[in-house]
């Protein structure tokens, strides 16, 4: 049975929710689930924007029918072709024999590279500003690669301001039957969830990122519809400007993340009197087991903070191999400008952080503090003093 929603007076949401999803992309838990949008412009030309995964294949199908109802589908607008996006276009194009593909030049050639297409399928390429008339509306296409893939583009209605963005602005999680960000709490609710799901997918590409809300800043947009997440008819500001921080490696705000890793106990007991004493300075503090907590939540959080402490054991000679895969993952986001302090243990050769700090002097713009803190074995009652020191620091740090 159809279900779907009215975004604009002739533009219908045609998506579908998976809850079933352990793991998008086969890395980030999704406990909330996640969305697959697609929509739908009935006009003259009657037009889809982007298909779903092969997940929600069934339900997508039925929306399109019942809306179309018997209607010709005259066009698609495919803006990204990971098959979360894309899986079903096989199914729709035997379905709809004479839509016509509309796509730039690298998406027509990754077509061909997920399915086997056959001579009779309309392909037309575009080019950044090529517009295309559909009756009532007027369509315009920009260029957004590596936001996240190559390909990626986004579309401008002009009649009624919408940017279709692809898989930016986008979150994770289920929409509960909420479409409109505005619906929700969004900053209560799901502004972690936007912020991992930019983060892990998407952060790497900062500067690709702030050139594609460059162009958008061009545009009088009035409503964005991503392709997972809640569409944004009001206060499109307040997102815009966390893409600008995300996109630019800002942090959010003046606190403090604690990732650390613990096989005994000593060194996590480091991790919380450091906190308790940042806290007696009044700087907000989150700590994270790195054994324990999704690398994508930690790196998430430390896309909002502004300072970052790193404690590890020394394991094997180097560093514990969690918090060592926790810190290869930050590096491969891209992370940059943030202040660290760094903690190690080891029995007998405490390496771990000089080899924390060879990861991250392979970063950009990182200050690392002086006030570091080696631990042999157990925290002792004189070394208290050292991390007393180390939240001083980072309140100093803080307060400049």
């Amino acid at each position: 049975m159809y279900c779907f929603r009215k975004v604009t007076k002739d533009l219908y949401w045609i998506g579908s929710n998976d809850r079933r999803l352990a793991m998008f992309e086969g890395v980030y838990g999704v406990p909330g689930g996640v969305s697959y949008n697609s929509y739908l412009l009935l006009d003259e030309k009657n037009v889809l924007f982007d298909t779903v995964d092969a997940a929600v294949a069934d339900v997508f199908f039925e929306n399109l029918e019942h809306l179309l109802a018997g209607r010709t589908l005259d066009c698609l607008v495919i803006h990204h072709m990971e098959p979360d996006h894309s899986a079903t276009l096989g199914g729709l194009l035997l379905r709809y024999p004479g839509v016509k593909v509309i796509c730039n030049a690298k998406t027509a050639g990754m077509m061909k590279q997920f399915f086997e297409l056959g001579e009779n399928v309309d392909v037309q390429v575009v080019k950044e500003g090529d517009t295309v008339e559909t009756g009532n509306h007027s369509l315009s296409f920009l260029n957004a690669p590596m936001v996240h893939w190559p390909e990626v583009m986004f579309t401008f209605d002009s009649t009624d301001k919408i940017l279709f963005s692809a898989d930016a602005f986008g979150t994770f999680g289920a929409l509960n039957g909420a479409l409109f960000a505005d619906e929700v709490n969004f900053d209560r609710d799901y502004l972690d969830e936007a912020r991992r799901y930019y983060a892990n997918i998407v952060g790497k590409y900062g500067p690709q990122v702030t050139n594609a809300l460059k162009k958008a800043a061009a545009l009088d947009i009035a409503m964005i519809c991503p392709l997972h997440g809640f569409v944004w008819r009001e206060n499109l500001d307040y997102y815009f400007e966390k893409y600008r921080l995300w996109s630019s490696y800002e942090p959010e705000e003046k606190s403090v993340v604690i990732a650390y890793a613990s096989v005994y106990g000593h060194t996590a007991n480091a991790a919380e009197i450091l906190s308790a004493a940042l806290w007696e300075r009044k700087i907000p503090v989150r700590v994270f087991d790195v054994s324990v907590t999704p690398a994508s939540e930690i790196v998430s959080a430390v896309f909002r903070a502004s300072h970052l402490v790193l404690a590890s054991t020394t394991y094997n000679a180097g560093i514990f191999v969690r918090m060592e895969e926790f810190l290869q993952d930050l590096a491969a986001h891209n992370i940059q400008k943030r202040t660290v302090a760094l903690i190690e243990n080891g029995s007998w050769a405490p390496t771990s952080g000089k080899q924390m700090r060879q990861i991250l002097e392979g970063c950009k713009n990182m200050t690392i503090l002086d006030e570091a803190v080696t631990i042999k074995s157990a925290l002792k009652e004189e070394q208290r003093s050292q991390l007393e020191a180390m939240a001083d620091a980072i309140a100093a740090s803080i307060a400049e």
